[in-house]
């Protein structure tokens, strides 16, 4: 991002958020599942914390590492390729700013 616009570094920071968080949500889920069961008496307490633990040091951390060490113009790129990010609500700026990206993300695509 070296020789990047302040504009283009915020609209890349604004949606690598909205990825993170949609990808929270999705990683959530399963644990959301396991509060369900707690709720209804069929998951224990023990239980329920072990799955919370495992979320923590995992996908939990793994998100957090991606977006927040890893570099937010491939971050950006894969979650658009991903369908993580809805490409048509990227502003056009962005997407030609990671048109590079995007299209590498798409070749390493299984069947492309």
């Amino acid at each position: 991002m070296r020789d990047t616009s302040k504009r283009i570094k915020r609209l890349l920071r604004e949606q690598a958020a909205l990825a993170h968080e949609e990808e929270l949500r999705r990683a959530l889920l399963p644990l959301a599942a396991a509060f369900e069961e707690w709720k209804a008496g069929d998951l224990s307490s023990g239980e329920l914390g072990v799955r919370i633990h495992e979320f923590h040091q995992g996908p939990s951390r793994q998100l957090f590492s991606k977006y927040n060490n890893g570099p937010l113009d491939a971050v950006v790129a894969y979650a658009i390729v991903s369908g993580i990010l809805d490409a048509s609500q990227v502003p056009d700026e962005l997407l030609e700013h990671l048109g590079i990206a995007i299209a590498f993300y798409k070749k390493e695509e299984p069947g492309s």
